[in-house]
């Protein structure tokens, strides 16, 4: 009888132990079958390059050679539906070295459908050269408009935080942008005496306590948004460096830009406008001119200057020959006007046309022939002749 009752307890043990146990096993075996979830995450590497010629003759010389290979990968990652990552590197060969520069690295965050906040170093939406047309592959030419780049009077980027969006008014649409970042440097022209006055915007560390607030609103008033029209504000009460007399200097920018672009049957083709007029507004302030003898000199001059470009561009998609669908016109006038009493006091026409031939809808061989007549400057001024041929690609 002990030895059944002690039979009758290992079999109830054990089916209880084995019931346990498939059941364990049923269960992971259902959660091991259900469908799989893919992660959100996503990356993804884009970006452009470009190599060419560049001829460049003055009264006094003429230069030519082989420029470019320049690289510029462009990384974006997507975290999630809202959140995402953005930079771009710059690798060009000047000066016989290799100069590495990032052009923007920034965080993202979509806020709603109308709205999405950033922060990091990003280009700014003062007009729409810089932010969406500099790219090689992009720009119609081979060189920038007078006003844009090194020496410029225009920002291209800036660290801070930005407030981004659209909205669709039932057929027009609105687009905005508001934005604060760390703000230019005044240049005093203790480093660079000929430079006393302008103001650099590669300001990666603020000098002072004041930040630049600046925004731009574009408004596409037609339906197929063929057209476009932009203004741009950027403002800062202090560019100087702090406990410095120029620490209050502030600086007004805006800007007015145009874009029309659209296929005409008429004319059997694409024709692409573009336009943007800058202008700056720097405060007063007193510099100082060493003279050869050691002599120092006080001076001042009222710091304003400006600057506008238009661009005219036409492709005959619409042509019976293939070879016409890839070819195109384009021609643009940039003039530039800095302040009177300056040292880099300037006023300067530039003419440029070109040709291009597009390999496919990335890829792009600019042919093209630029003049400049300029008076002052870093180069004393006169006239310089330009001839290019550019090969860009994105990918």
């Amino acid at each position: 009888m002990k030895k059944l009752i002690i039979l009758l307890l290992i079999v109830g043990f054990g089916h209880t132990s084995y019931g346990q146990t498939y059941n364990d096993f049923k269960t992971d075996s259902i959660e091991a079958s259900k469908p799989f979830k893919p992660s959100k995450t996503q990356f993804m590497i884009r970006g452009y390059g470009h190599t060419g010629l560049n001829t460049l003759s003055s009264e006094d010389k003429t230069e030519s050679s082989y420029v470019g290979s320049a690289f510029a990968p462009i990384f974006l990652f997507k975290h999630s539906d809202k959140l995402m990552f953005e930079a771009e590197l710059e690798f060009v060969l000047g000066g016989n070295e290799l100069e590495v520069g990032l052009e923007y690295a920034d965080v993202m965050y979509i806020l709603n459908k109308n709205m999405t906040v950033r922060a990091g170093k990003f280009l700014l939406p003062f007009g729409t050269f810089m932010e969406r047309l500099h790219p090689a592959w992009i720009n119609r030419l081979p060189t920038r408009p007078l006003g844009f780049g090194h020496d410029g009077i225009a920002p291209s980027s800036g660290i801070g935080v930005e407030l981004r969006g659209a909205f669709d008014l039932g057929g027009p649409s609105l687009n905005y942008s508001v934005y604060s970042t760390n703000g230019p440097r005044l240049k005093d022209g203790s480093e660079e005496p000929e430079e006393a006055g302008m103001l650099m915007f590669q300001n990666f560390e603020d000098n002072n306590n004041s930040k630049a607030f600046g925004g731009r609103i574009g408004l596409l008033p037609f339906a197929d948004s063929s057209t476009e029209i932009g203004f741009s504000a950027y403002s800062t009460n202090g560019a100087g460096a702090t406990d410095t007399t120029y620490e209050n200097v502030g600086a007004f920018l805006y800007a007015i830009d145009f874009a029309f672009v659209k296929q005409i049957p008429a004319i059997k083709g694409f024709i692409d406008i573009k336009g943007q007029y800058n202008n700056s507004d720097i405060d007063d302030a007193t510099f100082t001119e060493t003279h050869e003898d050691g002599d120092e000199e006080e001076y001042t001059f009222d710091n304003k200057s400006n600057s506008f470009y238009t661009q005219l561009s036409y492709r005959p998609t619409m042509a019976s020959s293939d070879f016409l669908k890839k070819l195109e016109l384009v021609g643009r006038y940039s003039n530039l006007n800095t302040p009177e009493g300056a040292e880099w006091e300037e006023q300067s026409d530039q003419y440029t046309f070109g040709l291009n031939y597009w390999l496919t809808w990335r890829s792009v061989i600019k042919v093209a022939y630029e003049t400049t007549d300029s008076v002052g400057g870093h180069d004393g001024g006169g006239t310089t002749n330009g001839f290019f041929v550019h090969w860009a690609i994105g990918f």
